[in-house]
């Protein structure tokens, strides 16, 4: 019945081949249109570790008071001397203290010339808690972070730079003036938006050497991302360190999502006890938020792309009122043929069910074309955006199943008022008028 009712769409839809590429058209527009501004509104609002969002919190303690003028009430960095007592206390399943130092960086060929490079101060657990996968090699040890040792792992991108051969593991890199040992290689990482680090690009690519924390600390190694004080401080580590400067950040696994009330009560214990011992003059003001509710305090998607994504959604609308417009003006025109069809027995469920099929024909032949212009409108936004953005930007099987979905499912709704006005028809009328 489906076949035969798929063959008499298509029959019908040819006989007003003017009338049908005007729908398939309009449809096919507001699809690309929306599904442009919807893939990439998607790629970056998108949880970065679906598996563990729910059990991954990014710790905030208000350690300036409600008096500082610029305080941030929910800020994703902490006072180093704030983040440390966290890591000692070690509540958590994992946890660490990070940062964003960049180093230079000599290859170690005749003439080389030294390059910048990208890099992350963090602890052994880092690597566990946000599922960072390796090619070679490992994290370093907890007995590593212990020792201030000498160590990295190096990105992908890194590696194959530095090693073209494969052969970094083990090897030597110099990092600054110093010689570290590699213990280990990353794989293709694409964890984006980097949530980890709210302090710089969230959409860069995944950096290029991570290293020990209390390694960096040891080198004095300062931060070149956000950094902030309530008050002027020294711009050297030992200053930084000792100060209630933020610009460390703390991440934490719990066990489970249930285990964040306990946690945050420890947080509140913790703060209170700042406040016992003078250091803080106000009432406890921490947060512990999980990825999902990290990316939606920071408000990491532009506004403008929010905007532009109703617009584009309203301009879908406006297309489906106009082909349902041409849906109603084409079946009208044909309510002759379908009062004979009603007068040799077909019934008003058989009208209505032809009537969507030839829907489905359009929207299908809508959500094809609006995939290739989706596609364009694609290469558009890659062209127009900046580096970090664009990469995100890219047609998968994900966003080709949502487009034609959408279109199919649009029509369908926008010619459910045109089928069931056209099997209403009665036949003994239309056929006396004719």
């Amino acid at each position: 019945m489906l076949k035969y009712n798929i063959g008499l769409a298509l029959r019908a839809l040819r006989r007003n081949a003017v009338v049908t590429a005007l729908m398939v058209i309009a449809v096919s527009v507001g699809i690309g249109a929306s599904m442009t501004v919807l893939t990439a509104l998607r790629a970056m609002s998108a949880d970065p570790i679906p598996a563990k969002s729910d059990r991954l919190f990014s710790v905030r303690i208000d350690n300036w008071g409600p008096d500082v003028p610029n305080n941030a009430l929910l800020s994703d960095l902490l006072s180093y001397p704030d983040a440390m007592a966290l890591m000692r206390a070690h509540k958590g399943l994992r946890q660490s203290v990070m940062y964003a130092p960049v180093f230079s960086v000599t290859p170690q060929t005749a003439n080389a010339i030294p390059f910048t490079a990208t890099a992350r101060a963090a602890y052994s657990d880092f690597f566990a808690m946000f599922d960072v996968p390796f090619a070679a090699g490992g994290p370093w040890t907890q007995a590593d972070d212990d020792a201030r040792a000498k160590v990295v792992v190096l990105g992908a991108r890194m590696a194959q730079r530095l090693f073209p051969a494969g052969d970094a593991l083990g090897r030597s890199v110099m990092l600054g003036d110093g010689s570290y040992r590699i213990v280990g290689v990353l794989a293709q990482w694409k964890f984006q938006p980097r949530v980890y680090d709210l302090s710089s690009r969230l959409y860069q690519q995944t950096e290029d050497v991570f290293l020990p924390l209390t390694t960096a600390a040891d080198r004095k190694l300062l931060s070149m991302g956000g950094s902030y004080c309530s008050t002027a401080a020294a711009h050297d580590f030992a200053s930084m360190s000792r100060s209630e400067c933020r610009w460390v950040e703390f991440w934490v696994e719990l066990s489970s999502a249930a285990q964040k009330p306990a946690y945050l009560e420890f947080l509140n214990d913790y703060s209170a006890q700042q406040r016992r011992i003078g250091r803080f003059h106000w009432p406890a003001n921490v947060a512990l938020l999980d990825v999902n509710q990290t990316l939606r305090a920071e408000h990491i998607v532009p506004g403008e792309m929010k905007i532009a994504t109703l617009a584009a959604f309203g301009f879908l609308l406006v297309c489906l009122v106009n082909a349902t417009g041409l849906m109603l003006a084409r079946l009208s025109s044909r309510a002759t043929e379908f009062s004979v069809r009603r007068a040799l027995g077909a019934s008003k469920a058989q009208i209505f069910v032809q009537c969507l099929a030839e829907a489905t024909v359009v929207g299908m032949s809508g959500g094809l074309l609006g995939l290739g212009l989706t596609v364009l409108g694609l290469a558009f936004e890659r062209a127009i955006l900046r580096e970090d953005y664009s990469r995100l930007i890219s047609l998968n099987l994900d966003t080709v199943v949502t487009t034609l979905g959408l279109a199919l499912l649009a029509v369908l709704i926008a010619a459910l008022y045109p089928a069931w006005r056209t099997s209403r028809l009665a036949p003994a009328w239309n056929l006396k008028a004719e």
